[in-house]
């Protein structure tokens, strides 16, 4: 059966890190609701959205987690900080507002961490040599690009992909839907509209020689949580500059009925000189994920490919 066409009936949704939930997951005394069938149900839309950033910031080295005031304050403050961030790279022209950025909706998880890595300490991606050097080649949204090819350009820019539950963007578009039946979970993220599918049924990933943008992914569920081990990467993906070896394993954790404790281990020796963790909360969304009509070959890529040999022409 074709892949796109399951998960998409579906939507009419090795690093064992064992059973021990972040510190702030009370999963344990949370009411679970279950599926007709017995599953924990995460059925419905919920967002990711933060203004905390995927690595801790210079000028918060040292400070693990904010008080609640500092993460109020955090959180009132992103607009700004988005603006000061884009004002080198983007002409403003007043368009950058908190509505336009869905900032109403980030938050600060509920660890109050200043970093959405834990792990290592230092809220940083631990990388090698090798590993860093390949982060820094690979084009990035903010910051210098090339103009001479579509590969100058980033994943996003190109239409490709984003990271998606991994680590959410800071702009917008961070809904996932998540649609379950008895064998599949389905993760539908609204940036690029790509559904993961998700069997539960505990076969083995597919032949080392099979590799895709989103990996492969297969599920199963330890008690309340949903557990998700994702290979098989294409050597082009280059999540924080891994290489086709990345292994992801992702955990949803229900904290109550509109909180989701959300777990990444990140693994590949050839990048990282260790395994790094991130934590993040999915909160239940009002409304449902908006398409994103995005594709490769998008007319503003051709315009600024062409706008750049226009320049190069002296016109």
């Amino acid at each position: 059966m074709n892949i796109r066409w399951l998960a998409l009936a579906c939507l009419a949704w090795l690093l064992p890190i064992g059973t021990v939930s972040p510190s702030w997951a009370q999963a344990g005394g949370a009411t679970v609701s279950r599926t007709p069938w017995g599953h924990p149900d995460f059925q419905g839309v919920w967002t990711n959205q933060t203004p905390v950033p995927l690595e801790r910031p210079a000028a918060l080295a040292g400070k693990r987690t904010f008080t609640p005031e500092e993460a109020a304050r955090f959180e009132q403050t992103s607009v700004q900080r988005l603006e000061q961030a884009l004002g080198d790279d983007v002409e403003l022209s007043g368009e950058i507002d908190e509505v336009w950025l869905e900032t109403q909706d980030g938050r600060v998880a509920p660890n109050l961490r200043t970093s959405l890595i834990v792990e290592p300490a230092d809220g940083r991606v631990p990388y090698t040599p090798e590993g860093q050097k390949r982060w820094d080649a690979v084009p990035k949204p903010l910051g210098e690009r090339g103009v001479d090819r579509p590969e100058d350009r980033d994943q996003a820019e190109r239409c490709i992909t984003t990271n998606g539950v991994l680590a959410p963007n800071p702009f917008y578009n961070n809904s996932h839907q998540i649609v379950q039946t008895p064998d599949y979970v389905v993760i539908l993220t609204e940036m690029m509209h790509e559904a993961r599918l998700v069997p539960l049924d505990g076969r083995p990933h597919v032949d080392a020689g099979v590799r895709s943008w989103l990996g492969n992914s297969r599920g199963r569920w330890d008690g309340p949580t949903l557990e998700v081990e994702t290979t098989n990467f294409n050597a082009r993906r280059l999540f924080q500059g891994a290489t086709a070896g990345l292994h992801l394993v992702e955990r949803f954790t229900p904290i109550d009925r509109d909180t989701l404790d959300y777990r990444l281990v990140v693994t590949d020796p050839a990048t990282f000189t260790q395994p790094w963790i991130v934590e993040n909360a999915l909160r239940r969304a009002n409304g449902a994920p908006y398409e994103v009509a995005c594709h490769e070959g998008n007319y503003g890529l051709a315009g600024i490919l062409s706008g750049a040999r226009a320049q190069e022409a002296g016109r």
